[in-house]
């Protein structure tokens, strides 16, 4: 039989050794300050080419990663080439590492501008993905409360699987008039 000095030393856990813990995997550091400062550039770098005081129309392209990867690298490369903002409903497995991770896999080297914002799907009505919309000159960015805000004459959008250069098109007649826009 035990004696009392064996069983307390026995039902005692020992102290965890700290060396012998599972280490996390070494990743390439994120720099979320250095993101961050890309998009100010981008977006001061579009500003300054308007002119002082002048916001001008912009483009808008509503994406989702359930969306196939060739979509997404076709959208990325021409949201680059054209000065679109990709829009994004929410994070990655809720976690903002996992959705710069994956952005950065998909953007690669090109300048792309990128918002994770859940309201602009509710202010533009955006029920599928892709959906590209031209934002007029002027229009507010205003908080909504309801699942459609803003008025139609401030937007006009497109929505499918279509390159940048048709939708522009197609967008450009729409805030025209000559087309009515599919909402």
């Amino acid at each position: 039989m035990p004696t009392d000095a064996e069983l307390a030393r026995v039902q005692t856990p020992a102290a965890p050794r700290i060396e012998n813990l599972p280490q996390p995997v070494t990743r390439m550091p994120i720099d979320l300050e250095a993101i961050s400062k890309g998009f100010d550039l981008q977006n001061g770098t579009q500003a300054a080419a308007l002119g002082p005081g002048k916001a001008g129309p912009k483009v808008l392209i509503f994406v989702s990663f359930a969306m196939p990867e060739p979509t997404l690298q076709r959208l990325v490369d021409q949201a680059a080439r054209a000065g679109a903002t990709l829009v994004l409903r929410g994070l990655v497995n809720g976690s903002i590492r996992d959705t710069v991770t994956r952005m950065q896999a998909l953007i690669g080297s090109r300048r792309v501008a990128v918002q994770i914002d859940p309201e602009a799907f509710d202010r533009y009505a955006i029920t599928r993905t892709p959906t590209f919309v031209l934002v007029m000159d002027g229009a507010g960015a205003e908080a909504c409360a309801s699942r459609v805000c803003g008025s139609s004459q401030q937007s006009v959008k497109v929505a499918g699987d279509v390159t940048l250069d048709y939708a522009m098109q197609y967008l450009s007649r729409s805030s025209q008039g000559s087309a009515r826009p599919r909402r």
